[in-house]
C-alpha cells in the first residue's frame, strides 16, 4: 500500500494510522484501569454520577430487558440499570480486559452476578448475534472508537426492533466564554491530576484532547440517524459539558 493510501484518524491531537488507534486506546485504559473510578470522581467533582443517573432517568429501565453496555469498563451503567430493573439482565462489553477485571472486583458485581456478564469485545465488531438486546448504551467511550460510524452500525445490528440506543459523552458548550473557561480547566488541571493520582499524565492529556475532537451535539445526532435510528434526540448536561443522545430502532 502506498503511504498516500493509508487511512488515518486522530488520537487526541495526533494523526495516526487507523490500524494503530485501537491499540493506543487499549494502552491508555490498561494503564489507568486501577485508578479510573477515582479519577472520574476527581475530574468531575462527582458530577459524572449525576449524569449517569440522568441517563437512567431518561432510559427508564424495565424488568425483562436485556442491556448491552459497550465500553462499559468497571460497570457503572450496568449496575445502575440492574438496580432500577430487578428482572433485567446486562452484558458489559469492553476491549480492555483490565477494566472489566476492576469492575468485577466491585461489591455490586458479586451481588448482581446472576444477571450480569462481562465480555471482552470491540465496539466496531461486537461478538453478539443480530437483534439480541433491548437496550444499547455507551458512556464516555464512543469518542475513543476508531470509526464511530461502524460502532453505531453495530449498535443497530445487535438491537431488537423497538430497541433503544443511548450515548452519554462529553460534548461542546454552546457559550464561547464558558467553553474557554472549560478548556483552561481541562488542559491545565486534568493532565496534572492524572500525573499525581494515576501517575500517568499522557493518558489524561489524550482523554482531554479526544473530547475536543468529538463531533458537536447536532453532528453526532446526524450520525446516529444515518446509522438507521429514528426519533433521535439529545439533552445537554451541565450546560453542554456532556450530552445524552437517544435513538430508537423502529
Amino acid at each position: 500500500m502506498r503511504e498516500d493510501d493509508r487511512k488515518t484518524t486522530h488520537f487526541g491531537f495526533q494523526t495516526v494510522d487507523e490500524a494503530e488507534k485501537a491499540g493506543m486506546v487499549h494502552g491508555v485504559f490498561t494503564r489507568v484501569a486501577n485508578r479510573y473510578d477515582v479519577m472520574n470522581d476527581l475530574m468531575s467533582g462527582g458530577v459524572h454520577r449525576l449524569w449517569k443517573d440522568a441517563m437512567m432517568d431518561w432510559l427508564a429501565p424495565r424488568s425483562g430487558q436485556r442491556l448491552l453496555d459497550v465500553a462499559g469498563g468497571t460497570g457503572d451503567i450496568a449496575f445502575r440499570f440492574l438496580r432500577r430493573a430487578p428482572g433485567a439482565e446486562a452484558v458489559v462489553c469492553d476491549m480492555t480486559e483490565s477494566m472489566l477485571v476492576e469492575g468485577q472486583k466491585r461489591a455490586e458485581a458479586e451481588r448482581l452476578g446472576d444477571r450480569l456478564d462481562w465480555v471482552v469485545g470491540d465496539a466496531m465488531a461486537l461478538p453478539f448475534e443480530d437483534e439480541t438486546f433491548d437496550v444499547y448504551t455507551i458512556s464516555f467511550g464512543i469518542r475513543n472508537v476508531t470509526r464511530i460510524e461502524d460502532a453505531l452500525s453495530e449498535a443497530y445490528r445487535v438491537l431488537k426492533p423497538g430497541g433503544r440506543i443511548m450515548v452519554l459523552e462529553f460534548s461542546q458548550l454552546p457559550n464561547p466564554a464558558m467553553q474557554w473557561a472549560y478548556d483552561r480547566y481541562s488542559f491545565n488541571v486534568i493532565p496534572l491530576m492524572g500525573q499525581i493520582v494515576a501517575r500517568d499524565r499522557e493518558s489524561y492529556q489524550y482523554l482531554v484532547e479526544s473530547i475536543r475532537k468529538f463531533p458537536d451535539q447536532e453532528t453526532f445526532a446526524a450520525m446516529i440517524r444515518k446509522a438507521g435510528f429514528e426519533q433521535v434526540k439529545y439533552r445537554n448536561l451541565t450546560m453542554g459539558v456532556a450530552a445524552l443522545h437517544s435513538g430508537w430502532k423502529v
